[in-house]
């Protein structure tokens, strides 16, 4: 026989007033969400492009012709700062490269970003708005906007911001060009900062680009050493 909860002699009550909902934000919102869901879910007929050996020609799935996105490749990723500053995101084609391919100083200080790992679970979102090149009226490149709103595992942080790398950031890089996967500190006496010391986070990382205007970077953890689940989107919403 079926039950019943007894709800008791309390009447229900039906409120037939208006409730007040922020459409725009909510609409941007669910726009971001499913941005990053077609990263992390690639669809059947994704193409997937490998660059790791210039070679060959791209390996390419139930499509012949790659298209010029939904592809995937894979580069070297560094998360790094000083204990008392902000912390850094830098892309770089290879450990050694010397022209790294982003830099961008994020909202955080190192040591919040350094606690929102403990977990082993970072989740970054990036979002900005269309813009237009200065000079020839193109459209810029997704990864060559200058500012970003920050969202952490969720959460609204403020802003990040694309930097050109200065002589302090190449120094760090040219002190962690020997690895390839791996965290630390890099003493501060050693690039010439007496006071503070430098930690870092590096590893491959597998490069997704769903269209022009979305991109991710996920950090590859294939020997479990890191022990870090850790993503990087970039939305750009027009």
């Amino acid at each position: 026989m079926p039950s019943y909860i007894n709800m008791g002699p309390t009447p229900t009550h039906i409120t037939a007033e208006a409730t007040t909902v922020d459409c725009h934000k909510q609409v941007r919102t669910w726009r971001l969400l499913r941005a990053i869901m077609e990263l992390l879910i690639p669809t059947c007929n994704c193409t997937f492009v490998h660059e790791t050996d210039h070679n060959q020609l791209p390996t390419t799935i139930n499509n012949p012709k790659p298209p010029p996105f939904s592809s995937a490749s894979f580069l070297t990723g560094t998360i790094f700062g000083y204990k008392k500053g902000k912390v850094k995101f830098c892309i770089q084609s290879n450990s050694t490269s010397t022209n790294p391919i982003l830099l961008l100083e994020l909202a955080v200080p190192t040591t919040i970003l350094a606690r929102e790992m403990r977990n082993g679970l970072l989740r970054i979102a990036l979002e900005c708005s269309l813009g237009v090149g200065p000079t020839n009226g193109k459209t810029e490149e997704l990864l060559e906007m200058p500012v970003w709103k920050m969202y952490c595992n969720g959460r609204r942080v403020g802003f990040a911001v694309r930097r050109k790398p200065c002589k302090a950031d190449m120094e760090v890089l040219k002190r962690m060009k020997n690895v390839v996967v791996g965290a630390g500190i890099v003493s501060g006496k050693e690039i010439g900062c007496e006071e503070d010391d430098i930690m870092y986070l590096r590893g491959n990382f597998e490069r997704v680009c769903g269209s022009s205007d979305a991109q991710s970077f996920h950090l590859i953890d294939p020997d479990g050493n890191i022990n870090q689940d850790l993503s990087i989107f970039f939305i750009r919403s027009r």
